[in-house]
């Protein structure tokens, strides 16, 4: 009878040993960083960001309690909001940042859990962008310095996330663009500025196309005029040429100059189909039809009697 009591406190022993070993025992992995609270107040920390220390460790049960936190990057997605530029356009800005815990004890103390910090750094995140992209214009946001305005943002929310234990690692800018109302209030003035420029565009080229038209125009008519005067020059000195040549030839040979140069008038005088000349056969202008010679033909004797 005392040795089943006995076997049974041994086996009751054994059980509350291993209930104890369990509810003391505890794993921190290599993602994780954890606090040891003793009636809430932090005994130690395990495995914090900056060490190497994950494995198994052991509390007190029952008066002890373990909190684990996050030892990767966190996502904090910031909902769209519209912030005023420094050239007063209204803009939506929508962002994200990423963050780490880093000193899990003062993340502990001040804000405990990671929906409050989100909440906090939301604040934080919104107010720095105001306050940043309140200083710089539209194109500057847009185009020319986002990427330094990012970082002037990413450094004023680190200031204030520092006391939270936290630390921003990245902080992006996903879309910066203007109100649906805005934007085709823009399209419109700049497809009306783009109108203009080509009207603009469009009415120098006509001025220019119409200086060369007329730098064109007036080179045509001094190229003509000159053709025209310089033909003139070479038609007159033909012709001076050819009475020259026509002289001298009639000079010489005065009889075969005659005879060419009536030629000349039978081909043009009788070369039509229709020509019709009303003429006497003994007139001058036949004389090498009735002699070859060319000579004239005496006058006919009167008749008797006349």
């Amino acid at each position: 009878m005392n040795g089943n009591v006995l076997r049974t406190g041994l086996v009751v022993l054994g059980v509350l040993v291993l209930v104890l070993i369990y509810a003391s025992a505890f794993t921190v992995s290599q993602t994780q960083q954890a606090l040891v609270l003793q009636f809430g107040r932090v005994r130690t920390v395990l495995n914090q960001a900056g060490t190497d220390r994950p494995g198994l460790y052991f509390k007190l049960p029952f008066f002890e309690s373990v909190t684990v936190f996050e030892k990767r990057l966190l996502d904090l997605d910031l909902p769209v909001q519209t912030v005023l530029s420094a050239d007063r356009q209204n803009l939506e800005v929508d962002a994200f940042a990423r963050y780490k815990i880093s000193d899990p004890l003062r993340f502990y103390q001040s804000v405990n859990n990671v929906q409050v910090a989100n909440q906090r750094l939301s604040s934080f995140t919104n107010a720095a962008m105001r306050n940043v992209l309140a200083s710089a214009s539209r194109d500057a946001i847009v185009r020319t310095q986002r990427e330094a305005l990012m970082n002037r943002i990413q450094e004023e929310v680190n200031r204030q996330a520092k006391n939270l234990g936290i630390e921003i690692i990245d902080l992006r800018l996903t879309r910066v663009d203007l109100p649906a109302a805005n934007s085709q209030a823009v399209y419109q003035r700049m497809r009306t500025e783009r109108e203009r420029e080509a009207a603009d565009l469009r009415a120098n080229g006509a001025q220019v196309a119409a200086t060369i038209k007329a730098r064109a125009d007036r080179d045509v008519t001094v190229l003509l005029a000159e053709a025209n005067q310089k033909a003139d020059q070479l038609r007159g000195q033909g012709e001076a040429d050819r009475n020259r040549i026509l002289a001298d030839a009639f000079g010489q040979d005065p009889d075969f100059f005659a005879f060419y140069r009536s030629m000349q008038a039978y081909e043009k005088g009788l070369s039509g189909p229709e020509t019709r000349l009303v003429i006497s056969p003994g007139s001058e202008f036949f004389r090498y039809f009735n002699d070859p010679q060319g000579r004239a033909r005496p006058a006919a004797a009167p008749a008797p009697g006349q």
